[in-house]
């Protein structure tokens, strides 16, 4: 699969003068429900309505969904609000069904995507289909696994389609449900600039109080829209209550988000520059996790030398860093003068750390 300005007509067609909105419930609870929300968000930015009809837990015994009892719900949305329907499938048998009922877009979730042998499976049930697909990220951070799994698509004849970022699992404790690692949808977006790219905040954050963040964020990194789960009683969701917004707090989310442009004759540089300042917050956010991480290693090294009584200031071990860290930065275009600065600095910071273990 190559990179042609083919790959996003299917986004172009719409004609938006605002990013793509894909919205609706975590889960189709009921029809009632369904429906109570489709029509909140009728009159507003969203182009999809989205519901989870078969919803894969982690562990049994969770709600997983009402089965192809809910795609009954999806045709009447599109009937009586005219909205387009989307929602996940994960086999052929889903895909057959959603297809019989006319769902507009489809997409596949972290867990199918992470299989070879499953994302095979639907490529061979979606084959030539003219809906629109969606590959969300797998759950661990492995491009070549997320476009794989997209070009086995593309292979089975599906022109239409996308990709949503969604976040990684990690073991590490992070105020995201899963760590958004934007250098990866940057690297993405490197290799398929064409190739449309949904940010889904709601899975990123698990916190609802987090996702307008997220979404300028991905916004400012040249994203083409969001999914945003939607709720009109959050709290007392059937699955993800945290992550849901009610319609009536979407609306503001998308009316904030929008974009006030400065007077600029060359929009081209004000939307490249935008770009580029959103990778720098990216990468600062970046360092600042390392730096924390690294503070987090030196009080232990604290805590080890207060127990056997061991000087906090050990020379040799620091000229040895400096040196290794000089020839590093050099490799890098850094200037000595400047990783002199820095991990004085970072040196300065551990010391700090650890005297205060020591006289604790």
């Amino acid at each position: 699969m190559k990179n042609t300005a083919a790959l996003r007509t299917w986004l172009d067609d719409m004609k938006l003068d605002h990013p793509l909105v894909i919205a609706g419930p975590c889960s189709a609870e009921t029809e009632e429900q369904v429906l109570k929300i489709a029509h909140e968000l009728k009159d507003s930015d969203v182009n999809y309505f989205r519901a989870g009809i078969w919803k894969p837990r982690t562990r049994p015994g969770n709600f997983e969904g009402v089965g192809a009892l809910g795609l009954k719900w999806l045709k009447k949305v599109k009937e009586e609000t005219g909205m387009k329907t989307c929602t996940e499938v994960a086999n052929a048998a889903h895909v057959k069904l959603a297809l019989e009922n006319d769902v507009d877009l489809l997409w596949i979730g972290a867990r199918s995507t992470v299989s070879p042998f499953i994302m095979q499976e639907i490529a061979d049930a979606l084959e030539g289909t003219d809906k629109i697909v969606l590959v969300k990220n797998p759950v661990n951070p492995d491009l070549a696994l997320w476009l794989g799994g997209i070009e086995r698509l593309y292979t089975a004849g599906i022109k239409n389609l996308g990709a949503i970022h969604r976040g990684f699992s990690t073991y590490e404790k992070s105020k995201y449900r899963n760590i958004p690692e934007w250098q990866l949808a940057i690297e993405f977006q490197n290799k398929f600039p064409d190739l449309p790219l949904i940010c889904d905040p709601s899975h990123i954050t698990g916190n609802r109080e987090m996702i307008f963040d997220v979404s300028q964020t991905a916004l400012d990194l040249n994203f083409d829209g969001l999914m945003i789960e939607t709720h009109f009683d959050p709290d007392n969701a059937w699955s993800d209550a945290a992550q849901q917004v009610t319609p009536t707090k979407l609306k503001q989310i998308m009316e904030d988000l929008k974009i006030r442009k400065e007077t600029e004759t060359d929009s081209g540089y004000r939307d490249s520059l935008e770009n580029l300042r959103a990778q720098i917050n990216v990468v600062d956010g970046q360092l600042i996790d390392m730096l924390g991480k690294r503070m987090s290693v030196a009080d232990k090294i604290g805590q080890l030398k207060k127990e056997k009584n061991v000087a906090v200031l050990q020379s040799r071990r620091w000229n040895e860093i400096l040196g290794n860290m000089i020839l590093e930065g050099e490799s890098r275009g850094l200037s000595e003068e400047f990783v002199l600065k820095m991990f004085k600095a970072i040196h300065q910071e551990s010391i700090n750390h650890q005297e205060k273990i020591i006289k604790g």
